[in-house]
């Protein structure tokens, strides 16, 4: 089977667990709505010119749908006071009370029945319609100068052009954490978080793909928009992390704290990303060169906007080194490689369908599949590819048992 039908049976297992782009734009309208709230002369955050942001995987559309129909999607945003708070003026808890209280009189003028709930970082409102959302909310304020001017050095340090890396470290931002000891004093010791920053970053690894980015300025054009959001885009590098992310749930079905964390599946899919154009090309350099992308030493995968930041630092906690969770990251990665090798070497769409739903719970259609690639089963053109050796599928899809009370919960 040449590249061509490789891809375009990715394409297929890929759009089946990505979600409806109605389900981007109602995320993209409940923190519009949010932004409208925060932005009343009423609202005590008015003075400090709030600004609301979504986060995360819908940010950067790589957002996968829940295994099973019950599952909920996580809906992060970030409120920034911009204006009028700082380390000096508020201390954390100010700073979370103060948004907390508009949120609250959010949450009481849209309806919503479920009380507001108070996360170490953030505050949650849960949506329940047509699709369950939880919305976190993280309060923050901007870095100081000097704070963001080291940033920006070190990202120049890595490699990135000093455009970008003034551009993005210019958006970090100190946010609040009630573990921490002196949330409830003045202090300028906070926690720094840039998700926008991250969001503009992994962007710049999608436009390395110049024949969808010519595609993309067209429809854009077309649209009357200066750009289409990044949910549009369907990039293959967006493709592959939500493939990537599936397959480590399916994986690690047993070991739920032993998987490697989507951050830094991002992180090291876009920067293996070397703007293949087709999802089978993207998918094979990144599978092939993840591992290399790993440091031999701490930071071993660095947060791209904020190097001294380690998004594998888990690896080396000694709380966690009894879970051995590079070893379990290396053994996921080599049999993603092997796996994703095997179904798009596959000719009849049967077995592919059965590969599909077993190890990425898709959900396709032998005959529709048979059609959209121009293969057959039996008697068809194309025979099928041998299974490599040590590979097995079960007969029925593998379902992550939930325990009592567990929720489902998607992030990037």
């Amino acid at each position: 089977m040449n590249n061509t039908t490789k891809n375009r049976i990715l394409e297929e297992v890929a759009g089946s667990i990505d979600i409806p782009d109605t389900a981007y734009e109602k995320a993209e309208a409940r923190y519009k709505d949010l932004s409208e709230w925060f932005g009343r002369k009423e609202a005590r955050c008015y003075a400090f010119n709030p600004h609301i942001y979504s986060q995360g995987s819908f940010r950067i559309g790589t957002v996968i749908r829940p295994i099973d129909d019950d599952g909920e999607y996580d809906l992060d945003m970030g409120c920034r006071l911009r204006v009028g708070a700082t380390k000096n003026t508020h201390t954390q808890h100010q700073l979370k009370d103060l948004i907390g209280t508009d949120l609250e009189g959010y949450r009481v003028a849209r309806g919503i029945q479920k009380k507001r709930q108070e996360k170490p970082r953030c505050w949650r409102l849960e949506y329940s319609d047509k699709l369950n959302f939880h919305l976190d909310i993280v309060p923050s304020i901007p870095e100081t100068f000097e704070r963001r001017r080291l940033i920006q050095e070190a990202i120049v340090r890595t490699g990135a052009p000093s455009e970008l890396a003034s551009l993005v470290a210019n958006l970090t931002g100190a946010i609040t954490d009630n573990r921490r000891w002196n949330y409830r004093i003045i202090h300028d010791d906070w926690l720094l978080s840039n998700s926008e920053g991250f969001a503009i970053w992994f962007e710049s690894r999608m436009r390395l793909a110049k024949a969808l980015m010519e595609s993309l300025a067209l429809q854009a054009r077309a649209a009357k928009v200066d750009e289409l959001p990044a949910f549009r885009w369907k990039s293959p590098l967006q493709r592959c992390v939500q493939l990537l992310k599936r397959h480590r749930d399916i994986f690690f079905t047993d070991d739920p704290d032993g998987k490697p964390a989507s951050v830094l599946i991002t992180t090291l899919s876009a920067r293996a990303y070397e703007g293949e154009a087709e999802i089978a090309d993207a998918l094979e350099t990144i599978l092939s060169t993840m591992g290399s992308q790993v440091n031999p030493t701490s930071p071993r995968v660095p947060n791209p906007v904020n190097p001294a930041e380690d998004f594998a630092d888990r690896w080396s906690d000694p709380a966690s080194r009894h879970q051995n969770l590079e070893a379990k990251f290396r053994n996921w990665l080599k049999q993603a490689q092997i796996y994703f090798e095997a179904i798009g070497k596959e000719r009849k769409p049967e077995i592919i369908v059965e590969m599909a739903r077993n190890k990425l719970g898709a959900s396709l259609n032998a005959k529709d599949l048979s059609t959209k690639l121009g293969i057959g089963s039996i008697g068809g053109l194309l025979k099928p590819a041998a299974v490599p050796a040590g590979l097995r599928f079960p007969d029925k899809p593998i379902i992550p048992k939930k325990p009592a009370g567990f929720a489902y919960r998607f992030r990037i």
